[in-house]
C-alpha cells in the first residue's frame, strides 16, 4: 500500500519480502532521469509529494526520479504504479517550484488521470494510510482498472487465497464497465461460486466467495505476489512472452462475421448478483471479445487496456526484474542465491561502483592523482558506514 517515504528511513532492516516487493515496483522505472521526455508512459512508478502540492484541488505525480532527486527529504506519498502517466514535477501546479532534472515542460499534463491516492487517501472510506484511527491491520486491494487501493472490508465480498486469481476490479468500474458482469459469472473464479455482495444493511453477505486477489501491493505492505512464486513466475513469462492461450486476431473482413464472444455467454445462463468487486484469473484479458463492437465498447467504457496483457502490474514487475537481473554481470557469480539475496548484492555493488565514479570524477576534476591511501580511506568510509543487519 502507498507509504510515506521518510517513514521508510527509519526502518533498522530490511525484510526480504518488503525488499522484493519494493524492487518489483521500482525495477521497472528509472531512478535517475525524469520520465518526462518519454511522454504518457505505459506504466511506471508514480509518487506524490505532499510538501509541494497538498492541496486536493491541483493533484501532481512524480516519477521515481524526480522523488530521489528533486523531493528529496519531503513528504512524499508512493502510489505503487499508474499507467498512461507522465511526469508533472516542476509543471504550473508546483508554483516557482521547478524540476532539477528536465526543467521545460508543459504547464499541464491534461491526459493524466487522477484520483483522492494522490492526497493520500484511499478507498471507498476516503481514509489515510496508514489510519491511526483504525486500530485493524486490514490489507489494501489495488483495482486494475481505476487503481484506487480498497481495504478487504470494503470491497463487498469475502475473500479466499486461490493463486490463480490475480487482479481485482472494484465494483464501481464493473458497473461502470457493466459488460464485465457477464464475463465474471464464466470467468472469474470456479464456475460453482457466486458473488459474495452487501446486503441491504450494507453489510457482507455470508456464503461462497470470488477468492482473494495477489494483492497488489508496494513495500510497505508484504509479499506483492511472491508467495508461490514458481506458478506466478511461470504465468508472467507466459503473459510477456505472448504464450497465454488466446484467440487468433482476426482480419478487418472476418472481425464482421466473427461471432460475439460476449453474447455467446449472455445466452448461457444467468449472472450473479451485481454486487461487490470480482477477482480475475490469470488469463481473463484473453478470454475478452475483440469483435469490432465490443472494441468500441471498451474504448467507450475507458478500459481499452483490458485487451493488452502486457498492460498487467505483474507483467510490468517481471520485465523490470528480468531487466535488472538477467543481464548484470553478478548474476553468473550468485547463481547459488536466492533472488533477494541477488538483489542485495546487485544494489550493493552499484552503489559502490557509483562512489568510486564520484572519487574519480573529483579527483580528475581537481587534477589531483588518485593514491592508494585515498582508496583505502574510501573503503574503511564505506566498512564504517554499513548499516548492522540482523539475520
Amino acid at each position: 500500500m502507498a507509504a510515506h517515504k521518510n517513514n521508510a528511513d527509519s526502518a533498522e532492516t530490511v525484510d526480504a519480502a518488503d525488499l522484493q516487493a519494493a524492487v518489483c515496483v521500482l525495477a521497472g522505472s528509472d531512478p535517475e532521469n525524469c520520465s518526462y521526455s518519454r511522454g504518457y508512459v505505459k506504466r511506471q512508478a508514480v509518487f506524490a509529494c505532499n510538501t509541494c502540492t497538498p492541496s486536493a484541488a491541483e493533484p501532481a505525480g512524480i516519477c521515481l526520479a524526480c522523488a530521489n532527486e528533486c523531493h528529496d527529504g519531503h513528504d512524499i506519498f508512493e502510489l505503487y504504479t499508474k499507467r498512461n502517466f507522465r511526469c508533472d514535477c516542476g509543471n504550473k501546479k508546483f508554483g516557482d517550484f521547478k524540476c532539477q532534472l528536465s526543467p521545460t515542460k508543459d504547464a499541464e499534463n491534461v491526459r493524466n488521470k487522477y484520483n483522492h491516492n494522490f492526497t493520500g487517501r484511499y478507498c471507498t472510506c476516503d481514509r489515510p494510510y496508514p489510519d491511526q484511527e483504525d486500530q485493524v491491520n486490514d490489507e489494501m486491494i489495488q483495482c486494475v482498472i481505476c487503481e484506487d487501493w480498497f481495504h478487504s472490508k470494503h470491497l463487498g465480498c469475502d475473500l479466499e487465497e486461490p493463486e490463480e486469481l490475480q487482479e481485482m476490479v472494484c465494483e464501481g468500474c464493473m458497473d461502470r464497465a457493466s459488460f464485465l458482469w457477464t464475463y465474471a459469472a464464466h470467468l472469474a473464479g470456479s464456475p460453482n461460486l457466486v458473488a459474495g455482495g452487501r446486503d441491504s444493511e450494507g453489510g457482507a453477505q455470508e456464503g461462497t466467495r470470488w477468492g482473494k486477489s495477489r494483492s497488489e501491493r508496494t513495500s510497505h505492505e508484504v509479499r506483492n505476489g511472491q508467495s508461490s512464486k514458481n506458478c506466478i513466475n511461470t504465468r508472467l513469462e507466459d503473459a510477456v512472452n505472448g504464450n497465454l492461450s488466446c484467440k487468433r486476431k482476426a482480419s478487418p473482413a472476418e472481425a464482421t462475421t466473427l461471432p460475439c464472444r460476449l453474447k455467446e455467454l449472455q445466452v448461457r445462463g444467468p449472472e450473479p448478483p451485481r454486487r461487490g468487486a470480482v477477482f480475475w484469473p490469470y488469463s481473463w484479458r484473453s478470454e475478452l471479445c475483440t469483435c469490432i463492437n465490443c472494441k468500441k465498447a471498451y474504448v467507450a467504457a475507458e478500459v481499452p487496456f483490458l485487451m493488452d496483457q502486457s498492460d498487467t502490474v505483474l507483467a510490468y514487475e517481471q520485465r523490470g526484474v528480468d531487466e535488472l537481473l538477467g543481464q548484470h554481470p553478478l548474476m553468473a557469480l550468485t547463481d547459488s542465491m536466492d533472488r533477494v539475496q541477488q538483489l542485495e548484492a546487485i544494489y550493493g555493488f552499484r552503489a559502490l561502483a557509483t562512489s568510486v565514479t564520484g572519487i574519480l570524477d573529483q579527483c580528475a576534476a581537481e587534477g589531483k592523482a588518485v593514491t592508494v591511501e585515498a582508496l583505502c580511506q574510501f573503503m574503511d568510509e564505506v566498512q564504517a558506514s554499513k548499516r548492522p543487519r540482523t539475520d
